[in-house]
């Protein structure tokens, strides 16, 4: 009976996707009135960014837990339950108290007209307040400047990497949307720059100091990552800052891994006074790391949510970079508003069989025509395979290989990981 109700209040407030998405602070303004605007009761480290921005929170998440600080953490979206995007100390916002919360709350919800992301934020910000947290993490939904998470006032903000995403709500050049981003920087608090473009970074930083943040920490200025190295265990790499060189390594692989870490770092050293003796910590606490879905191994089994083709390729590189055991099969399916191609191509260089099929909670609007994507990889000289069943999809790849890349949305993966009972959390 819990169970049911938790997934009837789901229903009701995903029903708050529909339309138009309309960005803009006011609704959820009103709403965190209405709670007593619990996000004052906190500290908070605020982070965005096109790329890099999943792996900085883990960062920061492993950093202060292993610290031992009470920490929530409110990302976006989640993999396979809901109640994942709600998490203290590494434990999801329990179903009864998300029913709880959004029964009590819906009246007032739907005269303020508040969106899906606007009310769930309001609930994640309150539920880390119910529970007493040290320090939140929180991550930008879309965009920053008119986000619903930009109502925090954090101690460190960061903007990790730009690219090309939301254009429709951010402009269509690299600059309007790092402006969008630059909107998370406030006046007196630590404001990081992690973007590795000249311009861009440039730009970044100059918003930064327009609004008084104070201090401005910039990659490839105020820190460096050198030498990185990428193996099974991780990735290790040279932070270079202005007390000196130390050589660390992150669970996390990839080389833009180093670099993510680097810009947790640089949070938490902008943060000033407790927060820096955390990061003169982080040899000790940084191999508690953990990021699902991202370069995710459970036995035979890499799942990875890279859905544009740049990420594809990362993740076919860091495939055979670790040595993992061969032959390679993958299990694919790519929203079709995505560079689905450019994903296949990508990984069919490590995959010597490749299914294609269609995870159940892809959007029916997004889907991809299987019947386009097999005319165009037969075009192409793929070795690739339709199976429209999602269950069976993931029996065939195992038949044919040792290892078994799921990959091309956070729909596929998640969609695997339940099937396959391997839990997003778990560590």
């Amino acid at each position: 009976m819990a169970d049911s109700a938790y997934h009837d209040a789901l229903r009701r407030l995903f029903s708050r996707t529909g339309g138009a998405w309309r960005l803009g602070l006011e609704r959820v303004s009103e709403l965190l009135g209405l709670l007593g605007d619990p996000q004052r009761s906190y500290p908070v480290f605020h982070v965005a960014g096109t790329n890099g921005k999943g792996s900085t929170v883990a960062t920061l998440d492993a950093m202060l837990r292993g610290s031992g600080l009470r920490v929530g953490r409110y990302t976006s979206p989640h993999l396979v339950d809901f109640a994942e995007r709600v998490v203290v100390d590494g434990a999801p916002m329990p179903h009864e108290a998300i029913t709880t919360w959004l029964g009590r709350w819906e009246p007032e919800m739907t005269r303020l007209g508040a969106t899906f992301f606007e009310a769930t934020t309001a609930m994640a910000l309150d539920w880390f307040a119910t529970q007493q947290v040290d320090v939140a993490i929180v991550e930008v939904g879309l965009g920053g400047r008119l986000d619903a998470t930009n109502t925090v006032d954090p101690l460190a903000a960061a903007v990790t990497q730009i690219g090309f995403d939301h254009l429709e709500f951010l402009g269509d050049t690299l600059e309007s949307i790092a402006g969008e981003k630059a909107g998370i920087y406030k006046r007196g608090a630590a404001a990081v720059v992690g973007e590795t473009q000249p311009e861009i970074r440039a730009l970044l930083a100059a918003r930064a100091e327009s609004v008084g943040a104070d201090p401005v920490l910039v990659t490839g200025r105020d820190w460096q990552v050198r030498d990185i190295s990428v193996g099974g265990a991780g990735t290790s790499f040279t932070l270079v800052t202005a007390d000196g060189e130390r050589r660390l390594t992150t669970p996390l692989i990839g080389e833009f891994q180093a670099h993510n870490a680097g810009v947790a770092l640089a949070m938490l050293r902008g943060a000033g006074g407790r927060w820096l003796e955390i990061e003169r910590n982080a040899e000790a606490l940084l191999p508690e790391v953990r990021l699902s879905g991202r370069f995710h191994r459970a036995g035979p089994w890499l799942f990875d949510v890279a859905h544009n083709a740049d990420g594809a390729a990362t993740v076919a590189a860091n495939l055979l970079e670790v040595g993992a055991p061969l032959p390679v099969s993958a299990v694919v399916c790519v929203l079709r508003d995505k560079d689905w191609a450019g994903i296949l191509r990508a990984v069919a260089r490590v995959a010597t069989h490749i299914v294609v099929t269609m995870a159940p909670t892809a959007p029916v609007a997004r889907a991809w025509n299987l019947d386009e994507v097999m005319a165009w990889a037969e075009a192409e000289g793929l070795p690739v395979q339709r199976v429209d069943d999602f269950a069976l999809a993931l029996d065939r790849a195992r038949e044919h290989a040792a290892t078994v890349l799921v990959t091309g949305s956070f729909h596929t993966v998640g969609d695997a990981m339940e099937r396959l009972q391997v839990d997003p959390l778990a560590r």
